[in-house]
């Protein structure tokens, strides 16, 4: 007879089996590539167009998209790194504090204007409710008959 141990009294666990597609990565276009897909799109025959489309992967809204930054100027070939995405120069220091007191700043002005709004609205509340006081105290009150 076998001995038994604490182990073999448990369920195995069996691991899942590894996912075999990778995940998915975006597409980035070089500006070479847009552009020659935009002049290739435009210049095709219209039952053409489609079949480029096909070909390459592309939708419609792709080579639309392209089309107005082409011609807006912001689609332009250069000596950038096309997979880097555009970064603005990071901030110093002071910078960083100099930003968060601005908006600190306009926080307070927002907060001091309101502040001054209510408190001309309660003056005139004030006003109103003495003149109403006034006119109370010198009318006479009502006879009855």
């Amino acid at each position: 007879m076998p001995v038994s141990t604490p182990a073999d009294d448990q369920p195995t666990r069996s691991t899942p089996p590894a996912d075999p597609a990778p995940r998915p990565t975006r597409r980035a276009f070089t500006p070479e590539y847009k552009l020659a897909i935009v002049t290739e799109y435009e210049n095709a025959p219209n039952g053409e167009k489609g079949a480029i489309l096909r070909r390459e992967g592309l939708y419609s809204s792709h080579v639309i998209e392209w089309t107005r930054a082409r011609d807006a100027g912001a689609l332009t070939t250069g000596p950038t790194d096309p997979a880097a995405p555009a970064r603005r120069p990071k901030k110093t220091a002071e910078q960083i504090e100099l930003d968060k007191l601005r908006r600190r700043n306009a926080q307070l002005e927002a907060d001091l204007t309101k502040t001054r709004l209510a408190l001309d609205i309660m003056g005139k509340a004030h006003a109103l409710l003495e003149e109403l006081s006034e006119s109370a105290d010198t009318d006479e009150p009502p006879t009855t008959s």
